[in-house]
């Protein structure tokens, strides 16, 4: 992923999906598409953890617990 978003959410109530997808509605409204690529920092993820369907989520040290780098893909 050459460009994304960055999101913020450290809502103790809400699960990591919970808030991936409100990054990725809030993502669909402002910029018309539908992420595919999600970074988040290795200690959100776990071994449990399920993969969701609309969107691959990959750990990055860089990425600060409770921030999510979303966006697409980028195009070869």
């Amino acid at each position: 992923m050459n460009i994304g978003m960055l999101w913020f959410d450290n809502d103790p109530r809400a699960d990591l999906f919970s808030k991936i997808a409100r990054a990725m509605d809030y993502y669909q409204k402002k910029y018309g598409q539908a992420p595919d690529l999600c970074y988040v920092h290795p200690s959100m993820l776990n071994e449990s953890t399920p993969k969701p369907g609309k969107i691959e989520i990959r750990s990055n040290r860089s990425v600060l617990p409770n921030h999510f780098w979303i966006g697409t893909h980028a195009s070869h």
